[in-house]
């Protein structure tokens, strides 16, 4: 009879719980941003070398901090919340990852 009890009130536990659980899970982190056509504006500019690198970062970076500047104010943050959501975000879709 113990074992019953327990059981049941286990599955009911976990019957009641489970939808609680699923509505708070964190939204998915914001994908990292395509670069939406960095490599095509610097060819249509024939950049080369240094300037084309320095071009391919800040065109990644702006795309970057456009697409975290969305992603912050669907979550409705403001002030210092966003500036340092912001500031990981895109320093997490900017970085090298290795390979």
């Amino acid at each position: 009879m113990k074992k019953f009890v327990l059981a049941t009130t286990c599955a009911l536990g976990a019957a009641v719980l489970a939808p609680l659980a699923l509505a708070q899970a964190p939204a998915p982190a914001p994908a990292a941003p395509a670069a939406p056509d960095c490599p095509a504006q610097a060819s249509a500019k024939k950049l080369a070398g240094a300037a084309l690198n320095s071009f391919l970062k800040k065109c990644e970076r702006d795309a970057a901090t456009a697409s975290c500047n969305t992603a912050a104010a669907e979550k409705k943050l403001a002030g210092a919340a966003k500036s340092s959501f912001t500031k990981k975000c895109v320093k997490d879709a900017t970085e090298k990852k290795p390979q």
